[in-house]
């Protein structure tokens, strides 16, 4: 066969095939395009779940009666001029492709009415290369582009797709994406006459708070934490979901590079490294983010949908979000999490409920006690208070495990001052017969407030322990919050420490790629604050020679090659800490609290002062919860209280 230029129209209907898959991948397009002319309202009306007929309405700067048909035509655009504009693009669109795709398969209407401009006109096309010429219209500045038939021309792609039901969830999905990306913008969708979404434009940050409520629900806004990080010319901001709000599948993350959605493997591995200490084994973390970066240093050309970026340096960006989020994660506190649920219950419609509860609850502190006999262990409590006193928290065991000293106590979370705070103890008779009216968890404060976990009251089972805060009752899992006490103790003592290195008696060869052995050379300083010696001994083979002390009975060879994957992926690699932190979980697990063992008060409260302290104490060390709160107006309704 011979070679022949293709018709510009076969063109067209070629690249709608990369362009448009279904209604939804046209809605995006044409939705940031109105985004791209500077819309502050967009309203959307579906018929058929986009098959029948897509309607955008925008308020945007408008197209003039001149470029009309140069807007239909292949590769025109206002957007770039030249290769400096596009290493520069922040628009949305810039190829020049996707008016002139979905054209081409179906029958559009272009009305538009420029800001320079008294009269709007407007286009019609038929899936045909020609078009007519503009026609004077009525419309107001902006831009209604009106896709009818899709797919009337091109039958088989026609076949492909699916129920209408199924076209209008993936055209909403792509439209709620769109209104994450600009929360300036009002959104309205309306599907065969029925309105779905109507968004208003967010001016601060409770008005985006609240759009990413409707978006993605309010348990999301509700169990996330606000995230503000600024460095290395990067600036992150969003929400990301408490690791107990984890999903059994990746269906709610929105991530943005310059407000673009996009799906990077560099991102999403450097976010799941930030959760890899509190997310339970196989959930996924929700979340919405936003990254700014300097344009020249992100490639959004990399993918006929632009859902895919190349950053020019990986491995800054991974460093930067990892560093991020895991700060983020740490440095929250019970405090944090009961802060948010005290909001909550101040925005609760029933303020007659709630006077009411106030009123109830506010003389708690005024109740004589009940002369109930009690056996205290007095004894006990007096030697807590002596110079004698024993943290819970203390480590058990061997002095030495594997490279890290546990007998230095002061490097254990200290809980004498919590334990000290229960004096009160003392100065009460063992059998509850004082005559002193104040409760016991209004005589261990100094300050007059209550701690955010409050005072404990009981042990159920020997398993969960109960206590009392201003919000109602805190349950805990004994186990789960001693073991993550346990176990962030040993990681700080491992960092203060440094990782011990123990020379193999025979030194291990490893047959690897050339690739690899480059990587293991250029970054012999890596390796060696990981603990491991490694040499070159050939072009294809490296010999591995000291480890991690903690990692002497692990798979060195599957570890070491894990981590050259790592850094020739990534430029950074977590593996063997992560390694290590397993056998620190392991430690911690064994040598925390079992169930059954009888907690005195004393004790209890000094481990809730423990849990506040300490760095991801809502999750153990298999991402289980560690504590939850039921709140006054919860333990109410479980007793149909005011109904």
């Amino acid at each position: 066969m011979s070679i022949k230029q293709l018709p510009p129209h076969l063109i067209n209907q070629i690249a709608a095939g990369e362009v448009v898959e279904r209604p939804a991948s046209a809605i995006k397009e044409l939705l940031e395009n109105a985004l791209d002319a500077g819309a502050t309202q967009i309203d959307i009306d579906i018929e058929q779940g986009g098959v029948k007929r897509i309607r955008i309405r925008d308020n945007g700067r408008g197209i003039p009666k001149q470029e009309l048909s140069l807007a239909l035509s292949r590769h025109a655009t206002s957007k770039i001029a030249s290769l400096d504009d596009l290493e520069n693009v922040l628009s949305f669109g810039f190829r020049g492709e996707a008016l002139p795709s979905i054209a081409s398969i179906s029958r559009l209407t272009l009305s538009s009415k420029s800001q320079a401009d008294d009269q709007a006109w407007q286009l019609q096309g038929s899936g045909q290369e020609q078009f007519d010429d503009p026609e004077p219209c009525s419309h107001p500045t902006g831009t209604t582009v009106d896709v009818r038939d899709l797919f009337f021309n091109v039958p088989a792609r026609r076949k492909f797709l699916k129920t209408e039901k199924t076209e209008f969830r993936h055209l909403e999905d792509v439209v709620k994406k769109v209104a994450l990306s600009r929360f300036e913008t009002g959104f309205t969708l309306r599907h065969n006459q029925k309105p779905v979404l109507n968004l208003r434009p967010a001016t601060s940050i409770e008005m985006a708070e609240r759009r990413v409520a409707e978006i993605c629900g309010p348990a999301f806004t509700e169990q996330s934490i606000r995230v503000e990080h600024e460095g290395a010319d990067l600036k992150l901001t969003g929400w990301i979901g408490l690791p107990t709000f984890s999903r059994s599948q990746a269906d709610l993350q929105f991530f943005y590079v310059n407000h673009r959605i996009v799906k990077d493997r560099v991102v999403t591995h450097a976010i799941r490294q930030s959760y890899q200490d509190v997310l339970y084994h196989g959930r996924h973390p929700a979340y919405v983010l936003f990254l700014e970066i300097d344009p020249t240093k992100v490639d959004v050309n990399a993918h006929p949908t632009k859902h895919e970026v190349r950053f020019r340096e990986s491995s800054l960006v991974h460093g930067f979000m990892y560093r991020s989020l895991h700060k983020t994660l740490a440095d929250l506190r019970p405090q944090d999490q009961l802060a948010g649920g005290a909001q909550m219950n101040e925005q609760e419609p029933d303020k007659v409920t709630s006077l009411q509860n106030s009123m109830r609850y506010s003389s708690l502190g005024d109740q004589q006690s009940l002369n109930i006999p009690v056996k205290e262990q007095v004894d006990f409590y007096k030697r807590l208070h002596g110079n004698e006193a024993v943290s819970l928290t203390q480590p058990h065991g061997p002095s030495d495990v594997d490279g890290i000293d546990q007998t230095k106590n002061s490097k254990w979370p200290n809980s004498n001052s919590s334990i000290s705070q229960t004096h009160a103890f003392n100065q009460s008779s063992p059998t509850g017969s004082s005559n002193h009216s104040m409760p016991v968890q209004r005589a261990l404060t100094d300050t007059g407030e209550i701690p955010p976990l409050g005072f404990a009251v009981a042990q159920i089972h020997g398993i969960f322990i109960l206590a009392e805060n201003e919000h109602g009752l805190i349950v805990v899992d004994m186990h789960a919050a001693h073991e993550r006490i346990t176990y962030e103790y040993l990681k700080r003592s491992m960092a203060e420490e440094s990782i011990r290195s123990q020379p193999l008696l025979v030194p291990l060869a490893i047959s690897v790629s050339k690739k690899e052995a480059d990587c293991a050379d250029s970054n012999p300083d890596t390796f060696q604050q990981l603990g491991f010696t490694l040499s070159r001994l050939s072009p294809e083979k490296i010999t591995v020679r000291a480890v991690p002390s903690l990692l002497k009975n692990s798979d060195i060879e599957s570890l070491v090659r894990d981590v050259l994957s790592d850094l020739l992926t990534h430029g950074t690699s977590e593996r063997i800490q992560q390694a290590m932190n397993e056998i620190l979980s392991t430690m911690a697990c064994h040598g925390s609290v079992r169930a059954n063992h009888r907690l005195s008060i004393p004790e209890m409260n000094a481990l809730l002062r423990d849990m506040e302290r300490t760095e991801r104490s809502g999750q153990c060390n298999h991402g289980r919860p560690t504590w939850t709160q039921m709140s006054l107006n919860q333990l109410d309704k479980l007793f149909m209280r005011g109904q």
